[in-house]
């Protein structure tokens, strides 16, 4: 079965490429979006990170005639009642180049953490995956890596809001985390963990 990643991210699909070729499916050719002829993309609109992974997916799907498996993630912060949320890529604005646009983001998350105390620094990572077949069939899960937010970024790898996030049982922000630690137990993980055994579905 040939599937499309549906990311233009890099980093995301690199990390997504890792995750799907470390699950050793038989059969299964991998395939970003650079592979296939450009179509246009429909804003991220929805109110929820499973519907803008179906939005994604169902896109890539129509306009390439593939499977298409695509993700919305985010960063929830307890103390923000939730949010960034679906807002987390564009929390500071739409301006900017990818890595601007990260720094601003996390800049302002805690900025406006700055007076929370620790006890109240709760914040998950959140992932949709969702595949979707040309035919119209789909499939959504969603999972989270549940943590805390640090004052201070921390750390080199990962990209987004890794540098102030600490997984629970864990003292280094996913940041400092090796790419196979965090891909082994990251909320994109456990999504993908969870939507790669019913690919067969759409097959």
């Amino acid at each position: 079965m040939k599937v499309l990643l549906a990311t233009r991210n890099d980093a995301k699909l690199a990390e997504l490429r890792r995750l799907v070729e470390g699950r050793g499916l038989e059969g299964l050719e991998i395939r970003g979006l650079d592979d296939v002829p450009e179509f246009p993309e429909a804003p991220e609109t929805g109110a929820t990170f499973e519907e803008n992974a179906l939005a994604k997916a169902r896109d890539a799907a129509a306009a390439t005639g593939l499977v298409a498996v695509a993700d919305d993630s985010g960063l929830a912060v307890d103390a923000l009642n939730g949010m960034p949320g679906v807002l987390s890529a564009r929390w500071s604005g739409r301006g900017g180049a990818r890595t601007e646009r990260d720094a601003a983001n996390l800049a302002l998350v805690l900025d406006q953490m700055a007076d929370v105390p620790e006890d109240r620094r709760g914040a998950a990572f959140v992932c949709a995956a969702a595949a979707a077949h040309p035919d119209g069939r789909e499939v959504v899960v969603v999972e989270r890596w549940p943590g805390r937010l640090v004052r201070s970024p921390r750390g080199l790898n990962g990209f987004g809001y890794d540098p102030a996030f600490v997984p629970e049982g864990e003292s280094r922000t996913s940041a400092e985390m090796a790419p196979e630690e965090k891909d082994a137990v990251s909320h994109r993980s456990r999504a993908l963990r969870a939507l790669l055994p019913r690919l067969s579905e759409l097959g």
